[in-house]
């Protein structure tokens, strides 16, 4: 662990939670800073500013959603949401409040440190200047300066929908994106509960770039919740 290691701020009220957390992340190379309420948590943001946050949604003392509102208000750090809460709306509430990732507890040690990084790698995109507008996965590969798709080296054609609906799920590759955010995007705020757009669409979307649409490699469904791009 070094002073260029990333650093990551733990909002959790549990110490048991706290300290298997510490362990995983001192044991990958990560600095760390803990919060056990909202409050100290919204002042670690500003006093030690994070590279990513992993936060708790059942706080004593604020709901962690509206931590994750007010965090938004002026920062695009990633955050990770761990909750016990497992329901769809839930998920799609922390989501649409403006989490890059959901886990719920129990949770796997390597599945959190997998969606560690892809956050962290895109947050190191969106802040590095002067980077190719290229976006590639596996043989996926996606020019946004030329607006052109490839897989395998074969260009791919897709209608002006398709292509839209795919440039929001590349700009946030790695992290669930719902079907209202998708919906809103794409087609507009008055289309937020027309889901069976993105039914259609995501199913076109799957027979022209996955091998076998049935089983995607690229374009994966989180159920009830909305859709994810995979990143690595």
């Amino acid at each position: 662990m070094t002073d260029s290691s990333p650093l990551i701020l733990i909002i959790e009220d549990e110490p048991q939670i706290r300290r298997f957390l510490r362990a995983a992340l001192h044991s990958h190379g990560y600095r760390l800073v803990e919060a056990e309420t909202a409050t100290d948590g919204l002042r670690a943001v500003t006093t030690h500013p994070p590279d990513l946050i992993v936060l708790d949604l059942g706080l004593p003392d604020l709901d962690g959603l509206e931590v994750t509102r007010r965090v938004r208000e002026w920062s695009r750090v990633p955050i990770i949401v761990l909750s016990a809460r497992g329901q769809e709306q839930d998920k799609i509430a922390a989501l649409d409040a403006g989490a890059d990732d959901y886990l719920t507890k129990p949770f796997g040690v390597g599945e959190l440190m997998a969606r560690m990084r892809v956050a962290l790698r895109h947050s190191a995109q969106l802040n590095q200047d002067g980077n190719e507008p290229v976006f590639q996965v596996g043989e996926l590969r996606v020019d946004l300066a030329r607006r052109q798709v490839w897989l395998a080296e074969q260009e791919v054609r897709l209608t002006p929908n398709e292509y839209k609906l795919l440039i929001v799920l590349v700009q946030h590759a790695g992290k669930v994106v719902t079907h209202r955010q998708l919906l809103r995007e794409v087609w507009g705020p008055g289309y937020t509960s027309e889901s069976q757009y993105l039914r259609v669409y995501v199913g076109n979307l799957r027979h022209k770039l996955e091998c076998n649409p049935a089983r995607p490699r690229y374009l994966l469904t989180e159920p009830g919740v909305g859709y994810r791009l995979v990143d690595e």
